[in-house]
């Protein structure tokens, strides 16, 4: 038997994959049967659940999840369920069913299914019509636990549902995995070649003490310094960096690199290197002076194909967002034509 500590090894090549169901990065919960004690919607925040004993509501105690009735008259297939919107369509690697703070009312199983809808489906539509493919069957959970289920899968999904057996709560909800950029958007487009929407993702990074390097690709802005990156301080003569897998292979014509809300911990300068494949790292934009909580746009002139990018600051600090704007080559748009249909 496993113990928790190689457990937690085992899962974390996905658990360094961003969570394409956070409301962060542009997912939603669009329905649940039941959540009479405590919003669908909470299962989607970033961030830890938070509890406060004692805290009451007419319904109850004030639960920072997704918390469902208790069911009567319960049959073998009882159970109640919440439909989330993944931010991109993506393949999924793995899920989190996180039960903290819920102890004598979280649900002894879950299960987890997923489908794919093109467009913009309606709830009805989601609910009565559509086929749904199991990614977790159903297994037992543990209260106050983070729960962490590979999940093997070549498809592409754009829905998750994530069924409690028979109800109890849920605190938080984690679908790990790869965005997929559709390619109906991407021919003779301008992209943010690095955004997690359109299959940007990190493959590397020196630090993350204080947060995820994936808080760069989100889209939008930062609205705190938690919503960025951030590294510990550095005692030593090196630098930061990070690594940054392009959606496809493409040239940039800018970047721009977000400093907003880091005022006493930006870094002092920042560097953008490129490479193609497995080639050599060139620089696209040399050594330059960063100001705290600044969003710097900055024009690229060596047009040379890249698939990776590297940010390096200097010495140690935090970013809110990273984007890389540029268009894809003919060959990295055929990959992602082909990467879609191979995922359908």
């Amino acid at each position: 038997m496993s113990t928790p500590s190689e457990k937690n090894r085992a899962h974390s090549h996905f658990l360094s994959l961003p969570d394409l169901a956070a409301r962060s990065a542009g997912g939603a919960v669009l329905w649940a049967n039941d959540d009479l004690f405590a919003e669908k919607e909470n299962l989607i925040k970033p961030g830890s659940a938070e509890f406060r004993p004692a805290t009451f509501g007419h319904k109850g105690q004030v639960y920072d999840g997704w918390e469902t009735r208790r069911r009567r008259g319960l049959q073998d297939d009882s159970r109640d369920s919440a439909i989330v919107r993944l931010a991109v369509p993506g393949l999924v690697r793995g899920v989190v069913v996180d039960t903290a703070w819920f102890t004598g009312n979280y649900p002894p199983q879950i299960s987890v299914e997923a489908a794919y809808v093109a467009g913009y489906p309606s709830v009805d539509e989601l609910v009565e019509k559509t086929e749904w493919t199991t990614l977790v069957e159903r297994t037992g959970v543990n209260g106050d636990t983070r729960n962490p289920f590979k999940v093997d899968s070549s498809r592409r999904w754009s829905h998750v549902r994530l069924s409690i057996y028979p109800d109890g709560g849920v605190a938080r909800f984690r679908v790990h995995g790869e965005g997929l950029l559709n390619p109906d958007f991407a021919e003779n487009m301008t992209l943010d070649l690095a955004a997690l929407e359109n299959g940007g993702r990190i493959t590397a990074c020196s630090n993350m003490f204080y947060s995820s390097p994936n808080n760069l690709l989100l889209p939008g802005t930062a609205r705190t310094m938690g919503d960025g990156w951030e590294t510990s301080r550095r005692r030593d003569s090196g630098n930061d960096w990070v690594q940054v897998h392009l959606a496809s292979r493409g040239t940039l014509n800018a970047v721009e690199l977000d400093t907003s809300y880091f005022v006493g911990n930006a870094p002092g300068i920042g560097r953008l290197s490129g490479r193609d494949g497995d080639g050599d790292w060139f620089e696209m934009l040399p050594p330059t002076d960063l100001r705290p909580d600044t969003r710097h746009r900055f024009l690229i002139h060596d047009q040379r194909p890249i698939t990776d990018a590297r940010l390096d600051i200097h010495p140690d600090g935090g970013m809110a967002r990273l984007r890389l704007f540029g268009s894809l080559t003919d060959d990295g748009l055929q990959n992602i034509r082909e990467t879609w249909q191979a995922s359908a």
